[in-house]
């Protein structure tokens, strides 16, 4: 574990620890690899050469939970429109990672979408 890990309890905690990609001028994914006490282990970006769409690693994701030997992942991304309405691309790979994760036991705990007009979550959206 890290030593003195950020502790993601809520959709709150995690805007705080991706707030920087909602400046950002193309497309980032991030992930945050969690413990059972939801403490930070580890996190991934994964920048796109595409200022409005990125496709999800899953293999990469699922990859580092094992490694990481995580419980829980949250996952986030921006978009750079400043909208923050999850896309149907977005609801379908979130639904895969998920699918994916599951049969690991490392549950997605929520996928944020940030952008400079809000933040959306699919855990508060009932996506999750």
């Amino acid at each position: 574990m890290v030593p003195n890990s950020q502790r993601i309890t809520d959709a709150a905690a995690a805007q705080g620890l991706f707030a920087a990609l909602a400046g950002e001028a193309n497309e980032v994914l991030a992930f945050a690899y969690l413990n059972g006490d939801r403490r930070v282990l580890g996190m991934r970006h994964a920048r796109s050469a595409c200022a409005d769409r990125m496709a999800v690693p899953i293999r990469v994701v699922a990859a580092d939970a094992l490694a990481f030997g995580a419980a829980a992942v949250v996952m986030a991304h921006n978009h750079p429109s400043g909208d923050p309405t999850p896309s149907a691309a977005d609801r379908e790979a979130t639904r895969l990672l998920a699918r994916a994760l599951d049969t690991l036991e490392v549950r997605l705990l929520d996928h944020l979408v940030l952008a400079a007009r809000g933040v959306t979550s699919f855990r508060a959206l009932g996506l999750l």
